[in-house]
């Protein structure tokens, strides 16, 4: 057990990633009994976190969030304490309940936002003046002028800022990472992650009208894309395309898939290198809840990975076939207890949450965090810029987007303008 100051943290977000309550019900997907919440109970549990608060915009949903917890991880699980403030009272709505949340928590407390993208900036941004800590899921936010503003912010209140993409924490991922050091200067990348026609229910409050499949989903393979290629190599040109029909069948305005190809180029030698993003939410059910592979080839050699498929098969009676991947997220308990700890789902929280503690006490300072040990605000420019290109090349039907630096060398986007024919 830890010796160190427990953690304060707010969730910010009740839906399927922090509770697993989507509609009333567990969600239909492999997160039914949540990751981040579950995740703060436990640290709580080996004495690393206090107080834990939640925040959504309709207060009417927590007696059906209380009962979900206490059924999928209360009842499960031993030793588990659900006790957890909740913003705004049961039985209003308020979308700015954030704020009254913020108040009650400090300077050094942490803030864990998983709520529709276009609110990333303003929640962040408030947590961020109180003096807190941020993780924010994946995109960090829509706009490269907000990633600017929010790195500012974060740099002159000393706090972490850091987005939550746990791909980084999963050992195929960083061990391929690693491997494509010694591979040379990079040629090309394919990437595909998809989830099923199902959750296009499970995100209609907000799928195609705070944001889109891309931001959700190519945003893993992108930031992979600049951790990997970080100080060796800068995405220069955005063209995206897009496939229509099936979301707008079921009355949602947005993209069934996406696909950006990203021109880049080698600051090393100048050569220039190209990647492919694909994301999809119109799937069909499978064996496995979302389809992710990647193909990375460098001048000297090659990696494949399919992280939906790790070697595990479970089949039940009464439940489809399915391709397991306990290395994300283990929920069978062992011997009554949760132990899920080793699992990249947890640690990309645990992880964060460490080094708050150490930049708390003295132990480290928030700028040590930029060595891409965690993907901070300070060093995922590339990602929002390549996000925010594609999405404006589709609003200008397929134009290509030029990322704009300051200078030749320079490894910051500073601006995104249409490329000239």
């Amino acid at each position: 057990m830890s010796t160190k100051k427990k953690m304060n943290v707010l969730m910010v977000g009740t839906g399927e990633y922090t509770t697993g309550y989507v509609g009333g019900k567990s969600a239909d997907s492999d997160k039914g009994a949540g990751v981040v919440a579950l995740t703060m109970f436990d640290l709580r549990r080996r004495g690393k976190v206090d107080r834990i608060a939640m925040c959504g915009v309709n207060g009417k949903k927590f007696p059906g969030i209380r009962q979900h917890m206490q059924t999928n991880i209360g009842d499960v699980y031993s030793g588990m304490d659900l006790t957890c403030e909740t913003f705004p009272p049961d039985g209003t709505v308020d979308p700015q309940a954030f704020r009254s949340a913020v108040a009650t928590f400090g300077p050094g407390d942490v803030a864990i936002i998983f709520t529709p993208d276009d609110t990333h900036f303003d929640i962040a941004t408030c947590c961020a003046e109180r003096g807190m800590h941020v993780m924010v899921t994946k995109p960090v936010v829509k706009t490269l002028a907000e990633h600017a503003a929010l790195a500012a912010l974060s740099a002159e209140r000393g706090v972490l800022c850091c987005v939550e993409v746990h791909k980084r924490l999963d050992p195929f991922y960083a061990d391929a990472r690693d491997r494509a050091a010694a591979l040379g200067s990079f040629q090309y990348l394919y990437a595909y992650m998809s989830q099923p026609k199902h959750q296009l229910d499970t995100f209609g409050a907000w799928a195609g009208k705070s944001s889109d499949i891309s931001y959700y989903l190519n945003s893993h393979h992108v930031d992979f894309t600049e951790w990997t290629l970080h100080g060796k190599s800068r995405p220069e040109r955005v063209t995206a395309t897009a496939s229509t029909g099936i979301a707008q069948a079921k009355g949602i305005d947005t993209e069934d898939s996406i696909t950006l190809t990203v021109q880049w180029k080698n600051t090393t030698d100048g050569t220039i290198g190209c990647a492919v993003y694909t994301s999809s939410w119109v799937a069909p059910r499978s064996d496995v809840h979302s389809q992710q592979r990647f193909f990375y080839m460098g001048a000297k050699g090659e990696i494949n990975v399919d992280q939906a498929h790790r070697g595990c098969t479970v089949a039940v009676d009464g439940a489809p076939f399915a391709s397991c991947n306990p290395l994300f997220m283990k929920y069978t308990p062992t011997n009554g207890t949760f132990s899920g700890q080793g699992c990249y789902g947890v640690r990309s929280f645990e992880t964060f949450l460490d080094a708050c503690s150490d930049v708390n006490g003295g132990v480290s300072a928030v700028g040590d965090y930029d060595d891409g040990r965690l993907a901070t605000i300070h060093t995922t420019y590339m990602g929002t810029a390549i996000l925010e290109a594609g999405r404006r090349s589709l609003d200008a039907d397929g134009r290509p987007m030029d990322i704009v630096y300051g200078n030749e060398k320079g490894s910051v986007p500073t601006g995104i303008v249409p490329h000239q024919f």
